[in-house]
């Protein structure tokens, strides 16, 4: 998996590889200005078939070093190039100093306060005002500069950002200041590797595509860092052995609510058959037996009516994965949850809970943790996170006036820590993080962007893929890693016009493009 580093962290690698000798900082800007300058022509061919106009916008920090060498390069190639400086030249760290005035030797620099409207008189815009270090919202100055920028969509798209939008919080993907906003970049070149907030919250709509520079530095060796979900391993557990019955591939229970609510958990269990589960059974009240059974063929059928018919039916151990919420109903769910979790006679084994397992304990959510056990996964969207963590939302909900900014990573792992267990946070930037910080994101932007998932039901399937893979013997967070994972490709492969029933019938198309 690819990592996701925070400003803090990206500063430590630097930091150790100058400490070390192995590099120094000046020579780290300017393999980061040519790693700017290499991603413009990569990503835009046509700026490098003649010299043209660009305007660089240049900070008060190392970031408008990086835009200085930029500056310098594009200078040397022929191009017309006008930089603006924020800030006092004198206050400039030694090697953003350093590159000012080499910069000098060519051109002049102006105050950004005189900066030019954006227009179709620049053929390229470089924002190297601030970068991953901003621990504050910007000035009015700059402000009105972005506004400016962002009222001009024709040359936003050759818009490129040092690093990642000025006025974002590369820790959070959120916006600093209230009212406030980014410039939106048709490209953004950051370096050695990919920042949260490339991948998180606003990000993805202010950076446009997102290039990463090599700029010589190695791996750190650090604790807690976030990784980007990949495409799953298939020897990891998606292949199915040549040998072996169905029993050996898992036995799932989702278990259903009453008449006229059973299509959710349908979804889920028409999911977690899909991903490779051996058997899935439907649980459901006596009320919405015939309901289901005139809807479902590879899917069984089993009646589970209330505490004491659960407790039985799990008595069958091979019962190895349960999920509960979808369409269960709220007062179904406060009853049948507490059973499946081991109160009782019954062993506790691999649980998703979603919806209105989620919901149902929102006046009391202590009383769930203190059931919940470390093979549990939980999947609330917004909505319901907010309900069980309700001081955590209110933390992503602040306007936050300074970086960096509280995250949606943060969050998702305070929620694990608390509950004692997995915790898959939906969205776009889906999020998953375990009791012992481990976290990874489930990112659903730019090339792999999937807006259809916005459609009723398809957090029902996510659910029983995690459900499958977890009967099928996946450790909790690998299931919601591969689950959320192959959700999206799903969604992906199947294009516009996806309903959620599409999702599970979309599996066998993407495990062939896998080449299972």
């Amino acid at each position: 998996m690819t990592e996701l580093l925070t400003a803090a962290q990206m500063r430590a690698i630097e930091l150790a590889a100058i400490e070390s000798g192995e590099v120094t900082g000046l020579e780290l800007m300017e393999r980061a200005g040519q790693g700017v300058v290499e991603a413009i022509f990569e990503e835009w061919p046509d700026l490098g078939e003649r010299p043209q106009r660009a305007v660089v916008l240049c900070g008060p920090g190392n970031n408008g070093g990086d835009g200085f060498v930029v500056a310098r390069l594009l200078k040397e190639r022929g191009w017309d190039v006008d930089v603006f400086l924020y800030g006092d030249p004198e206050k400039l760290p030694p090697d953003a100093r350093a590159n000012f005035q080499r910069w000098l030797q060519l051109g002049e620099v102006q105050d950004l306060a005189d900066a030019p409207e954006p227009s179709e008189d620049a053929d390229l815009y470089v924002d190297a005002l601030f970068g991953t270090g901003l621990t504050r919202a910007l000035t009015d100055v700059v402000r009105d500069r972005v506004v400016r920028f962002n009222t001009a969509p024709a040359v936003a798209r050759k818009t490129v950002a040092v690093d990642i939008p000025s006025g974002l919080c590369s820790d959070s993907g959120r916006v600093l200041g209230d009212g406030a906003c980014a410039p939106r970049a048709g490209l953004t070149v950051t370096f050695h590797a990919r920042k949260l907030g490339h991948v998180l919250g606003a990000g993805p709509m202010f950076c446009g595509k997102v290039a990463v520079a090599d700029i010589g530095l190695r791996a750190g060796s650090m604790d807690e860092v976030a990784t980007l979900t990949g495409k799953p391993d298939p020897d990891a557990g998606l292949v199915k052995p040549g040998a072996g019955q169905k029993y050996v591939h898992g036995h799932a229970l989702v278990l259903s609510g009453g008449p006229g609510k059973t299509g959710a958990a349908r979804l889920a269990a028409r999911g977690a058959l899909r991903i490779g589960a051996g058997l899935v059974t439907l649980g459901v009240p006596p009320e919405a037996q015939m309901e289901v059974a005139g809807h479902i063929t590879a899917l069984m059928l089993r009646r589970v009516d209330g505490a004491e018919g659960l407790a039985e039916t799990l008595v069958d151990e091979r019962l190895n994965a349960l999920c509960l919420g979808p369409g269960l109903g709220l007062e179904r769910a406060r009853e049948l949850v507490p059973v499946v979790l081991g109160q009782g006679e019954v062993k506790p084994r691999p649980t998703v809970l979603d919806a209105d397992a989620l919901t149902a304990f929102a006046d009391r959510p202590d009383e769930l943790f203190g059931l919940l056990h470390d093979t549990c996964v939980l999947t609330p969207h917004g909505g319901e996170f907010a309900r069980l963590f309700p001081d955590l939302a209110e933390r992503l909900k602040e306007v936050p006036t300074k970086g960096p900014a509280y995250s949606k990573v943060d969050a998702t792992r305070e929620a694990a820590k608390r509950a004692g267990c997995i915790v898959l946070f939906k969205g776009a930037d889906t999020v998953i993080a375990a009791p012992n910080g481990r976290c990874s994101v489930n990112s659903a932007h730019y090339e792999r962007a999937a807006p259809w998932l916005a459609t009723a039901g398809s957090g029902d399937v996510l659910a029983g893929f995690v459900t499958g893979l977890l009967a099928r013997g996946f450790a909790p967070m690998a299931a919601a890693e591969t689950a959320a994972w192959l959700h999206v490709e799903c969604a992906r492969s199947f294009g516009p016009g996806l309903i959620a029933e599409d999702l599970p019938e979309q599996l066998p198309a993407v495990f062939r493009d896998m080449g299972l």
